[in-house]
Order: C-alpha cells, then sequence, then structure tokens
C-alpha cells in the first residue's frame, strides 16, 4: 500500500482545460504516489441517484460538475464531498498520471517525470456510449476531441465517422430536394408571377 507522499508535489491554480487544475510545483519522478482521491463513500444506487440528479442540474444550469470515482462493484466514491483538492485533476488524452484503486483507496501516480509547472492529468475513463456527452479541451496532439477511455477509442472513431456519412447524406438529400424545388417553379411559373411571389413574402418581413 502506498504510503502518503514525503513532500507536497501538487498545487491548485487556474487551467486552460477547465476552470481550476493541478499543477507540479516542483519535478515529480516516474511512478510515485501524487495525491490521494478521497470522499464520501457511496453505493451504486445512490450513486446512481446522485448521478441522475447531475444530468437534471445540468439541463436546468448548462453544467454539472462530476467527481464520482467508482472504486469496486458495490461502491463509488463522491469526490464533492468533503475536502479534496484531487478532485480538480483534469482528463487528458495525452495523461502524465494515472489512477489506481490499491486495497481500497484511490491514488493518482506519475506515468512519467514530470516538470515542474506541468498540469497534472489523467484519462477519465468515460465510457464510449455517452460519448458526445462530454467534449474534451486538453488541446494535446492525441486529443480525440471527447472524454474517452483510449481503449475505446476504435469505437469512437467508428461512431464518428457514422456521424459523418449520416450528416453527408441529410446534406445531399436536402441538396437535392433544393434542385428539384426549382427546378419544378421555373417549368411551371413565369419570370412575371414569380417576381410577384418575391413581393409577396418581402412585404410580409
Amino acid at each position: 500500500m502506498p504510503q502518503a507522499p514525503t513532500k507536497r508535489y501538487w498545487t491548485v491554480r487556474s487551467s486552460s482545460i477547465h476552470n481550476r487544475g493541478i499543477f507540479a510545483r516542483c519535478d515529480v519522478p516516474y511512478d510515485v504516489p501524487i495525491i490521494e482521491y478521497v470522499g464520501e463513500k457511496i453505493t451504486k444506487a445512490e450513486s446512481l441517484r446522485r448521478g441522475e440528479a447531475l444530468v437534471e442540474k445540468s439541463k436546468k444550469t448548462g453544467g454539472a460538475a462530476v467527481y464520482v470515482f467508482t472504486l469496486n462493484q458495490k461502491y463509488d466514491i463522491d469526490g464533492a464531498k468533503g475536502r479534496n483538492p484531487a478532485r480538480y485533476i483534469n482528463h487528458s488524452c495525452a495523461p502524465n498520471c494515472e489512477a489506481y484503486i490499491i486495497r481500497g483507496r484511490i491514488w493518482i501516480y506519475s506515468l512519467r517525470e514530470i516538470k515542474a509547472g506541468e498540469e497534472l492529468t489523467y484519462n477519465y475513463g468515460f465510457d464510449v456510449d455517452t460519448w458526445d456527452e462530454h467534449p474534451c479541451r486538453c488541446g494535446s496532439d492525441r486529443c480525440v476531441g471527447f472524454i474517452v477511455e483510449e481503449k475505446q477509442w476504435p469505437k469512437l472513431l467508428r461512431k464518428m465517422e457514422k456521424l459523418q456519412r449520416d450528416k453527408e447524406k441529410e446534406r445531399a438529400k436536402a441538396a437535392s430536394s433544393g434542385v428539384n424545388g426549382v427546378k419544378t417553379k421555373k417549368a411551371a411559373t413565369t419570370k412575371k408571377s414569380a417576381g410577384k411571389k418575391v413581393a409577396k413574402k418581402a412585404g410580409k418581413k
């Protein structure tokens, strides 16, 4: 079980990714525990209830922060409760940290050597089925545009490609309908009557 770090590696400040973030206040070695993710231990049922409440809040206010972290098959940790600065760690598609669950506790470890001043990030690991609800703003060269677990990126790509194809089909269909409509009007309408129609529309405005 990891020991609490002998020195404080982190500090909280404004982030270009999202609101506040956690930054390295000094050089961080590779593979060391940086900070523990703490909070209220809740059942899956309570976790679901709080999640649904946050969804409703998001619909009304346009945003709601989610700090619930999966602990095991029975329990989650709600990091919004109590003092938990680790909740400010932002997502990145090219993270320098990883979260590990060790003996019922969640620790944030460094994935590599981190220079002082770098923002600490990890992949939130959201499911691809809700990809369009979680846009990513990490700005890394590896950013896929949405907060999704890396092993699900191929599935995300397929979903995005399908969505793009569907949009192109809709545009093509709309364009085809528009062209057909114009041809029909030209065939059945004289220049004079067409001018009257335009005048009437302009008058309504």
